[in-house]
């Protein structure tokens, strides 16, 4: 709140409470009501009201103790001697703000306002730049003793102060480098600093330097919007090399990986093959063994065969093999006289015939 809306409060509390007493002293007379009035006029002459957003600084102008006293009165009731022998300043103890701007309508209600900055970059080009500037009192004996009293505390004290320092800490900034925020953040908190090395030994602290808002001239605008577009297209051209050369990196490993593929398919279909025909060969070549050691063995059983033909006794065998020729046999027609000649019913004879009853030497 400003330091004309606590007059204004303060100006209310009295009529309030004058109007209460007048009320109060009607109902009784006369008489009560020029006695309630006349202690209103010495409390009004005798007293200065301090809010409790406000300091109070007292000057005694005629007496032993002339001057500026260094005590700071707080809120509520004070006596001052009236006719000019003491004065009570009074300063704002709460957040004061100040604002830079073109635009009425976006500056905080109550607070003072200047045009914009006018900032030269360091490339030589304008730029009007909305600051709003947070600051309170600190030490209003200070304030009373450098500045003055009354608002002088912004006349003599913040608004000599703060476009100079702005330039100097902006205005090492070039036309673009106000598009990057965290450089611009970082010059006003160096115009804040610059600004407290002035004013703390006034009894005044900057709270925040905030840039709210710039604006180029029409020419510079449109060039940087050029410049920035020219850039961007630099950017999506150098954007789309880059996708282009992945792409292209993509493509060849793609191709890579699906070449490998293939030979790895060819390898195991050759594997294939020639596990099958060692596999064939096994099975042949075992098939081929099988073979040789049954024939092997059929011709050593018929050779075993053989040699039990040609020992003792194999005429017998081989006459009882005939003998089981003639099983079944009903009717053979043969010679049974002469020498060759046989009778079935002469086995003696058909032993000899056959060889069983020679005697061997």
């Amino acid at each position: 709140m400003s330091r004309d809306a606590f007059e204004a409060n303060a100006a209310q509390k009295w009529i309030n409470t004058i109007i209460i007493a007048i009320k109060k002293v009607l109902s009784q007379g006369f008489l009560p009501l020029m006695v309630v009035l006349s202690a209103l006029i010495l409390l009004r002459t005798f007293f200065v009201y301090i809010g409790p957003n406000e300091f109070g600084i007292k000057q005694v102008n005629i007496g032993l103790k002339a001057g500026i006293h260094k005590e700071v009165y707080q809120a509520g009731l004070h006596f001052v001697v009236p006719f000019g022998f003491e004065l009570m300043h009074r300063f704002p103890r709460e957040l004061q703000v100040f604002e830079l701007t073109n635009s009425m309508e976006t500056a905080a209600k109550g607070a003072r306002m200047e045009k914009a900055a006018h900032i030269q970059t360091s490339d030589g080009f304008f730029v009007d730049v909305d600051v709003s500037v947070l600051y309170h009192i600190v030490d209003p004996y200070k304030v009373i003793t450098t500045v003055g009293p009354g608002r002088l505390y912004e006349d003599n004290g913040i608004i000599p102060k703060i476009e100079p320092k702005l330039k100097e800490a902006l205005g090492e900034m070039t036309t673009e480098e106000f598009y990057n925020s965290p450089l611009r953040v970082k010059k006003a908190n160096e115009a804040k600093k610059l600004l407290n090395d002035e004013l703390n030994s006034k009894g005044i602290m900057v709270n925040d330097v905030l840039v709210r808002y710039f604006k180029y001239g029409e020419e510079i605008q449109r060039n940087i919007e050029e410049k920035k577009l020219k850039d961007q297209l630099v950017f999506t051209n150098q954007s789309k090399a880059k996708a282009s050369a992945e792409e292209a990196l993509v493509k060849k490993v793609r191709q890579e990986g699906e070449a490998n593929l293939k030979i790895k398919l060819e390898e195991g279909k050759a594997y294939i093959v020639t596990k099958n025909a060692e596999k064939d060969l096994y099975v042949r070549t075992k098939r081929a063994d099988a073979d040789l050691l049954i024939n092997l063995a059929e011709a050593k059983k018929t050779e075993l065969i053989n040699a039990a033909y040609q020992q003792r006794g194999s005429e017998k065998l081989i006459g009882l093999k005939m003998v089981e020729v003639y099983k079944g046999l009903e009717v053979i027609m043969l010679p049974s006289s002469g020498k060759y000649g046989m009778n079935p019913l002469d086995l003696e004879n058909s032993l000899t015939l056959f060889g069983v009853n020679e005697k061997k030497e």
